[in-house]
């Protein structure tokens, strides 16, 4: 099963969180990339990529 969807969705919204001065979102955003990352690999299964930090200026959608 594909999983990089979902770090592409949380990277987005960690980008927004950050751009957007809410940082407390931000850091829980960061807390559930790296949950996510944990229990995909715990389950035997690795995304395709490792998420990318955010880049500053991104286009959002």
């Amino acid at each position: 099963m594909r999983h990089d969807w979902v770090f592409d969705v949380l990277s987005d919204l960690l980008s927004y969180a950050t751009q957007n001065g809410l940082p407390r979102l931000a850091s829980k955003v960061s807390e559930t990339i790296d949950v996510a990352r944990d229990e995909i690999a715990a389950a035997g299964e690795a995304p395709d990529e490792p998420p990318k930090p955010p880049t500053k200026g991104r286009r959002m959608h």
